[in-house]
C-alpha cells in the first residue's frame, strides 16, 4: 500500500533501532551502519538511500558490535547480571516453608528468628540471613525490588560480612541503575573474598557493571580483566571487547559535567557546542523529569563523535543518527550549535534514559519509542491517514508483536511501527495524561505490559488499539 507523505518520511526520521557495526578506514574515518557484509573486493552496508559499498583497500577493520544497539531494548535497561546462588544452610528448605506460606511472607516468622539471632550464635544468625533471603527472593517474584533490597539490608544487619547476601543485594541495585549504591556491598565483599575463592570472580564481574554503568570505563575494564582471571565467562569477555574498543575510542577525548550528566567530546569539536549541548540535556532533564516523576539515580554519560562524515543530524537508522545503549553517543560532524533538530535527538535520546531506567529495563519497544518520540515534540498528523487505512484493512500490527526487538523490521514496517507507536502513546495523553504515562512505567516495573495496563489504564491491548484509532479519526480526520 502506498505511503502517505508523513508516513513516508519516517523511514528518513526514526532513531536507530537496528544493530550498528562500525566500518573503520584507513584514514580514520569511522562508518556505522547495519547489515554490513563482504564479497570480493567490497564491503557493503545499507542506507536510507539503499545499499552502498566500498573498496575493502580502504578498509581498515570492521568492528562488529556484539551489544547491538536497539533504541528501545537497550537504552537504560537492567545490565545482564544476575544474582550468585547462596550456599544453603542446614533445614533451608524447612525454613523457606515458615517463612513463606499462603502466598504471603510470615513476619512473625522472621521476627522470632532474630530474636534467637540476638542471644548470639552462628547458627540463629545462618537462619536469620537464610530467611530474609527466602522473603527477598519471593519479593522479586513478585516483581518488588524495593521490598527485596529491605530484606537483604535487614538480613545483613546479623550477617554484615555473608558475602552471598551483599552480592545479591549488589545485583539489586544494578538492576535499577542505582551503580555508585551497588559499590559498596561489593568492596565490602570483596574486603572478606580471599582472590582464590569462587565468588571473587562473581565480585570482580558485578564491579565491573557497576563501573561501567557509573561511566568510569577505566575501572571496569581493570575489573572484568580480573574476572576474566579468575573464571573466564563469553558474558564477561563481550562486556570487556566492548569497553575496550570504547576507552580506545574515547582516548584523548575532552571532559565536561554537570549535575546530571557526564559528556566527552572528541577535541575537534568545539567546546561551546559541548557547553550548548550540555545546557540543553540539563533543560530537557528537568522537563522529562517533571513529567514522568522520575529521577536517574546516576549521571548519564554523553559522547559526541567527530570523526563520522555527517553533515547534519539525520537520525537515520543506517548512519546511526543516535544511539542510546546506556550512554547517549551522538555525532555532531559539521554542526556549530544545538539546531532543531539536534535538540529534538537529544531529547528523545534522554527520554529513553528516563523510560529505561524508571521501567526496570521493563518497557517494551513501542511503548519506549512512543513516549520518546512524544516528548521531542511529534505528533501523529502526518500519519494519522495512513495509520487509519491501515486499521480499515485490518493490517495494523498488534501491539504485543511490537514488544521485543524491532531488529528484524524492514524500513517499512519500521516506519509504521515508529508511527503507530507514537499513536498509542498520543492517545493515552490526550485521554488521561501524562501521569497516565508515568503511572503505567511504575506498573511495568513490576508487572507484564499487559497486566500494568489493566492495572493503570483498565484496558487491554484490543482495546488500547481501539482506542488509538477512535482517537486517529477524531483528532486528525476532518
Amino acid at each position: 500500500m502506498p505511503f502517505s507523505t508523513g508516513v513516508a518520511v519516517l523511514i528518513l526520521i526514526v532513531v536507530a533501532s537496528a544493530g550498528a557495526d562500525t566500518i573503520v578506514l584507513k584514514n580514520g574515518r569511522r562508518i556505522v551502519a547495519e547489515h554490513v557484509t563482504e564479497s570480493g573486493d567490497r564491503v557493503s552496508y545499507q542506507t536510507p538511500a539503499g545499499e552502498l559499498s566500498l573498496p575493502k583497500s580502504i578498509v581498515a577493520r570492521i568492528d562488529r558490535d556484539d551489544f547491538a544497539y536497539s533504541a528501545a531494548s537497550r537504552a537504560g535497561s537492567e545490565p545482564p547480571v544476575s544474582a550468585p546462588q547462596i550456599e544453603p544452610v542446614r533445614g533451608y528448605e524447612d525454613i523457606v516453608r515458615l517463612t513463606i506460606h499462603d502466598n504471603a511472607i510470615d513476619f512473625a516468622y522472621l521476627a522470632r528468628l532474630e530474636s534467637d539471632a540476638r542471644s548470639g550464635g552462628a547458627i540463629p544468625v545462618d537462619r536469620v540471613a537464610a530467611a530474609r533471603h527466602a522473603a527477598a527472593q519471593f519479593l522479586i517474584a513478585k516483581g518488588d525490588t524495593e521490598d527485596a533490597i529491605n530484606q537483604y539490608r535487614q538480613a545483613l544487619i546479623f550477617a554484615p560480612d555473608n558475602v552471598g547476601l551483599l552480592l545479591n543485594l549488589a545485583v539489586l541495585y544494578l538492576h535499577q541503575s542505582q551503580f555508585t549504591t551497588a559499590l559498596d556491598p561489593l568492596e565490602h565483599a570483596r574486603r572478606g573474598t580471599p582472590e582464590s575463592a569462587p565468588a571473587a570472580a562473581d565480585v570482580a564481574k558485578l564491579m565491573g557493571w557497576a563501573y561501567y554503568g557509573a561511566n568510569k570505563m577505566e575501572l571496569a575494564i581493570q575489573e572484568w580483566k580480573r574476572a576474566e582471571r579468575l573464571r573466564p565467562e563469553p558474558e564477561v569477555e563481550q562486556a570487556l571487547q566492548k569497553a575496550e574498543r570504547d576507552k580506545s575510542q574515547e582516548e584523548g577525548y575532552r571532559e565536561g559535567e554537570t549535575a546530571h550528566f557526564s559528556l566527552k567530546y572528541n577535541g575537534a569539536a568545539a567546546p561551546q557546542l559541548a557547553s550548548s549541548i550540555l545546557r540543553a540535556l540539563e533543560d530537557d532533564f528537568r522537563d522529562i523529569e517533571s513529567q514522568l516523576d522520575y529521577t536517574p539515580p546516576e549521571q548519564i554519560g554523553v559522547i559526541l563523535y567527530t570523526g563520522q562524515d555527517f553533515a547534519d543530524i539525520t537520525r537515520a537508522p543506517s548512519w546511526a543518527g543516535a544511539l542510546n545503549d546506556g550512554r547517549i553517543r551522538i555525532p555532531v560532524q559539521g554542526l556549530n550549535g544545538v539546531t532543531p533538530e539536534l535538540a529534538r535527538v537529544l531529547k528523545h535520546e534522554l527520554t529513553h534514559s528516563f523510560v529505561g531506567q524508571k521501567s526496570h529495563g521493563r518497557a517494551p519497544t513501542w511503548l519506549q519509542e512512543g513516549i520518546a518520540q512524544w516528548m521531542e515534540g511529534r505528533r501523529s498528523s502526518g500519519a494519522s491517514s495512513a495509520l487509519l487505512d491501515l486499521a480499515a484493512q485490518n493490517e495494523m500490527p498488534s501491539l504485543g508483536s511490537l514488544e521485543g526487538s524491532w531488529l528484524a523490521l524492514s524500513g517499512n514496517s519500521a516506519a509504521f511501527a515508529y508511527a503507530w507507536s507514537l499513536a498509542v502513546v498520543e492517545s493515552i495523553v490526550q485521554s488521561g495524561g501524562i501521569t497516565d504515562i508515568s503511572r503505567l512505567l511504575d506498573r511495568i516495573a513490576t508487572s507484564s505490559t499487559e497486566a500494568a495496563l489493566r492495572e493503570t489504564l483498565r484496558c487491554d491491548y484490543a482495546e488500547l488499539e481501539q482506542q488509538t484509532v477512535d482517537y486517529l479519526r477524531h483528532a486528525y480526520v476532518r
